[in-house]
């Protein structure tokens, strides 16, 4: 038994064994841990929402496109990390992998500082440039600042989490993250039932507790000197793997800018019908970051499997469990989605005791469910293509999808529902565009996934089409 719980613990090498149960065994833990993570804003809307009210629950939810623009740069130091380690740690390269780990460590604190200076300027203008109602603009500037301020624990806890991931160890910050989540809601629970603290305690609360799992897996990062060391030498910056690392992450952490300046063009559409519709959303969208987890979780296994075996130069290995991964992948969504449709009701009314809320709630969730089966699709091949070194691919159809296709569409469909008794046009509308920009995602990934463009970067190999 001790011995099963000291291997959870070690790197896991991905370029041996049958690759399915590699990919599902690492998935699992980094699952585990991402539902943990999602609890943080979860329990915030859940707190707020029950003893607070129903505009305190729209505050927290309308700061989250602001705050997912505001915190790209993590996303993207975060997935170039995870490749380089994931490359140099298959191809059994010490110094490379010992410079990466360094270089990216010092890459966060520059981008944290960043953060924290643009957000004293720039949160207050954007919240009110996207029409946030009065009753909650105060409520979501103060949550906004403190959480942007206090970014860098966030910031180090999901860095050096990619890390450890690349390295092949997701349990690590499993256990460190489920502690975290722990300290969060007790936090949430004391600062506000309690101490009366409102929006922002639930801030404050989130930001000590990732502080917490920041410095957990720093300490389990120094005991893994056995792959790389680490030292000032590696921590300063060295062009070739700095580079290196914004190269491979550029893309990604791009892709979730736009998509994130997509997300609040969106929800300035969803402000202008009103708080109910804003709160609804925030459950929603709450109740989506969980049915995406699995979707996320597997995606980013792939880009790890994919990494190590490109390292090892494995490239038939990396086809069989590019097909396998995303065969379970998309069984594990459709259950998700079934228990989704199947207790609806039951999970909307955890945010809120308002009949009509749940049910507004509910309704909209039931448009997008049959949606996460198809980003199954889109995550898992995703993360085999960034995996091999090409993530702009995946980039391209992220923003063609979401800039291109969702946002035109949302506001086009609404425009075109509009009627005598819906003078601001039919509201679901917002929904059913993101469930078409899911779909058509799914489509074109598969498409270029097939036309092996990876390949080609990963092992010189000629693409289909040629």
């Amino acid at each position: 038994m001790l011995d099963s719980i000291k291997k959870l613990f070690k790197a896991t090498d991905m370029t041996v064994g049958v690759p399915w149960k590699q990919i599902v065994m690492f998935t699992l833990p980094m699952l585990i841990g991402n539902i943990a993570q999602q609890l943080y804003s979860t329990v915030d809307s859940i707190v707020v929402g029950k003893y607070v009210g129903d505009n305190a629950l729209s505050a927290v939810g309308s700061s989250a496109p602001i705050l997912n623009l505001l915190l790209v740069l993590f996303v993207g130091i975060s997935m170039g990390a995870g490749i380089l380690v994931a490359q140099y740690f298959g191809a059994k390269q010490r110094e490379e992998l010992s410079y990466t780990v360094g270089n990216c460590i010092t890459l966060t604190a520059i981008a944290s500082g960043i953060i924290m200076v643009l957000a004293v300027f720039v949160t207050r203008p954007l919240l009110v440039m996207l029409k946030t109602p009065e009753s909650i603009l105060d409520w979501c500037h103060g949550y906004l600042l403190i959480l942007l301020v206090g970014c860098i624990g966030s910031a180090y806890y999901n860095i050096l989490g990619g890390i450890l991931r690349g390295l092949g160890d997701a349990f690590s910050s499993l256990v460190y993250l489920l502690v975290a989540t722990i300290i969060n809601i007790i936090l949430d629970l004391l600062f506000v039932a309690q101490f009366n603290m409102g929006v922002a305690g639930v801030a404050w609360a989130t930001i000590i507790a990732q502080a917490a799992s920041a410095v957990l897996c720093y300490r389990r990062l120094t005991k893994m000197m056995e792959h790389f060391d680490m030292g000032i030498k590696y921590m300063k910056l060295n062009k070739k793997f700095s580079m290196g690392v914004i190269k491979l992450g550029l893309p990604s952490g791009l892709t979730q800018a736009i998509m994130s300046l997509a997300m609040i063009t969106v929800q300035s559409l969803t402000n202008s019908f009103g708080e109910m519709f804003i709160a609804a959303n925030v459950i929603v969208m709450r109740v989506d970051g969980f049915a995406m987890l699995p979707n996320f979780s597997f995606g980013t296994a792939m880009t790890t499997y994919a990494g190590q075996n490109v390292g090892a130069g494995k490239k038939d290995r990396v086809v069989q469990g590019a097909k396998q991964g995303t065969l379970v992948a998309v069984l594990t969504s459709s259950v998700m989605t079934g228990l989704i449709l199947l207790f609806g009701k039951q999970l909307m009314g955890i945010f809120t005791d308002t009949t009509e809320l749940v049910e507004l709630s509910r309704n909209l969730m039931g448009i997008i469910a049959a949606g996460y089966i198809a980003m199954a699709v889109t995550q898992s091949l995703s993360g085999v293509m960034r995996g091999a070194g090409d993530t702009l691919t995946p980039m391209w159809i992220s923003l063609f999808t979401t800039v291109g296709v969702r946002v035109p569409l949302a506001y086009l469909l609404v425009h075109f529902s509009k009627t005598a008794e819906l003078p601001q046009g039919d509201r679901r509308m917002v929904f059913v565009s993101l469930l078409c920009s899911w779909l058509l995602g799914a489509i074109v990934t598969t498409i270029f996934y097939l036309k092996g463009k990876w390949k080609k970067i990963a092992f010189g190999e000629p693409m289909l089409e040629r």
